[in-house]
């Protein structure tokens, strides 16, 4: 069975930086794309970053600049570096990786908690 596993989540304060790492396992098919989202408490799970295999990262606005997304197809890992953070960041960030067949894999989810 698919697994995918995050870590890295924490306590920090603004401006800080935070990296956040993801891993896919007892893969069946290639993972063609891999994306973090987030969900904030009382809001719906929100798309942060995207990357299609040999294709190119695309970002919410909201991240644009401070977020960057970097993958390993080899490893099937990706990591999420947030710079910059700020307290509107505060989220359960969660990895999902997508198959060449569309079937959608998700991670438990890392806190992320930015606060003065």
């Amino acid at each position: 069975q698919v697994q995918v596993v995050e870590s890295g989540g924490g306590l920090v304060r603004p401006g800080e930086s935070l990296r956040l790492s993801c891993r896919v396992s007892e893969i069946i098919f290639s993972i063609n794309v891999m994306a973090w989202y987030r969900q904030a408490p009382g809001k719906e799970r929100e798309l942060v970053a995207t990357n299609s295999r040999g294709g190119t990262t695309t970002y919410a606005d909201s991240v644009k600049g401070r977020f960057t997304l970097s993958r390993d197809n080899v490893e099937d890992r990706a990591e999420l570096v947030m710079s910059n953070l700020k307290p509107e960041d505060t989220s359960v960030y969660y990895c999902n990786a997508r198959d060449i067949g569309y079937k959608s894999y998700w991670g438990q989810g890392t806190q992320v908690t930015v606060v003065s």
